[in-house]
């Protein structure tokens, strides 16, 4: 498969996703137990080791069965797939939730995914996470839904947040201090976020 930068890969986690938007023309990995909650969407590809479905499926897309000792999770593995084929934007579904160590190597790997120049969401829970690198964002919101921003690998300088309930002017947000905790919408026009140097998790209400 040819790279492909503006396609979208899709990839959705053993977790009850809820309610999941795949966009057109989107590439949809599922991995594992995701398996479980596909309803209508028809898987382009089916990864994992299978411990958590219980059995090998058997579908007209592509399946890779994983060994069950690995160091890579499923999420990784499919990950590492997407951006072999060629795909720099990743949607992940069923992701949070259940075990905290699963749903916290799910925020790290969103930091992976931008050190190999792609960017990630992940969505459920009524949430939207995702991670950036000296750069800036711009996302909305309802007015009074809550974001917070967090420093996941040591201090980030210069960070910047504009048009929301507390505006930061380049901060050095520090990574043992969750002073970025619970920050509010105050319009339905964009907040703006920026980091000169370092990286952030920003966690966002759907």
């Amino acid at each position: 498969m040819p790279e492909d930068t503006n396609r979208i890969c899709v990839v959705i986690g053993a977790r009850q996703p809820g309610p999941m938007i795949v966009p057109d023309g989107a590439f949809v990995v599922v991995c594992d137990g995701g398996y479980a909650h596909l309803g209508d969407i028809r898987p382009d590809l089916i990864i994992g080791d299978f411990d958590s479905l219980g059995y090998v499926p058997e579908a007209a897309c592509p399946v890779v069965r994983l060994p069950a000792e690995k160091d890579d999770t499923d999420i990784m593995a499919a990950l590492r797939k997407g951006l072999e084929l060629g795909f720099r934007s990743f949607i992940l579904y069923g992701c949070m939730g259940g075990r905290p160590d699963h749903a916290y190597a799910n925020f790290q790997v969103l930091g992976w995914l931008t050190a190999h120049g792609a960017r990630g969401e992940l969505r459920g829970d009524g949430w939207i996470i995702t991670h950036i690198e000296n750069t800036s964002i711009s996302f909305t919101g309802r007015p009074g839904a809550f974001f917070s921003v967090f420093a996941p690998e040591g201090d980030a300088q210069g960070v910047t947040i504009e048009n929301a309930k507390y505006a930061l002017d380049r901060y050095t947000l520090s990574g043992a201090f969750p002073i970025g905790v619970s920050n509010e919408f105050v319009n339905e026009a964009p907040v703006t976020l920026s980091v000169e140097n370092g990286r952030l998790l920003i966690m966002r209400e759907a």
